[in-house]
């Protein structure tokens, strides 16, 4: 995958995560966007030989980026990570805010991305944050000043499912 196809699939499912929570929050989201990330490790129970992976980067964060931004951040030697889940974390009147949780395993194979099948790449649209005591069909506001930790809290999910 070039930068530019990077580019074009953040880019799509920037919009298309912003759909989705449109279909679930209260808050008007705009079309300007900000990215916060966590880098992660990848699994060391795990075959990486095929994968390049960062350890030294586990934990990182990285906060208001812009889409290129995050492309340079994530485009290592043509490599990008298999899967990059993206979700609306906050909305002000200049910036929809996106959380980005990346995989530590980073390929050039298409076959390798999760969600390719469905023409997005890496990228897998996922919810915003869902209160305790959410009621189906019922729009929500989203938390103000979302902090990283609900987006480690995610990743450390994401680490546990990709471990079976």
């Amino acid at each position: 995958m070039t930068k530019q196809e990077f580019l074009f699939h953040l880019d799509g499912a920037s919009i298309v995560a912003l759909k989705f929570a449109e279909q679930y929050v209260k808050n008007k989201l705009v079309t300007d966007f900000k990215y916060n990330i966590l880098l992660t490790d990848a699994p060391t129970n795990s075959n990486l030989d095929q994968f390049d992976t960062y350890p030294e980067e586990d934990g990182i964060t990285k906060f208001g980026l812009t889409n290129n931004e995050v492309v340079d951040l994530l485009y290592r030697k043509n490599k990008i990570p298999i899967w990059i889940d993206i979700s609306v974390l906050e909305s002000t009147k200049e910036f929809t805010t996106f959380q980005l949780a990346s995989s530590g395993k980073y390929s050039d194979d298409k076959n390798q991305y999760y969600y390719n099948q469905n023409g997005s790449g890496p990228f897998g649209i996922k919810s915003p944050t869902i209160p305790i005591g959410y009621v189906e069909g019922k729009k929500f506001w989203l938390k103000k000043n979302n902090t990283i930790l609900d987006l480690i809290s995610k990743i450390k999910i994401k680490r546990l499912w990709s471990k079976s």
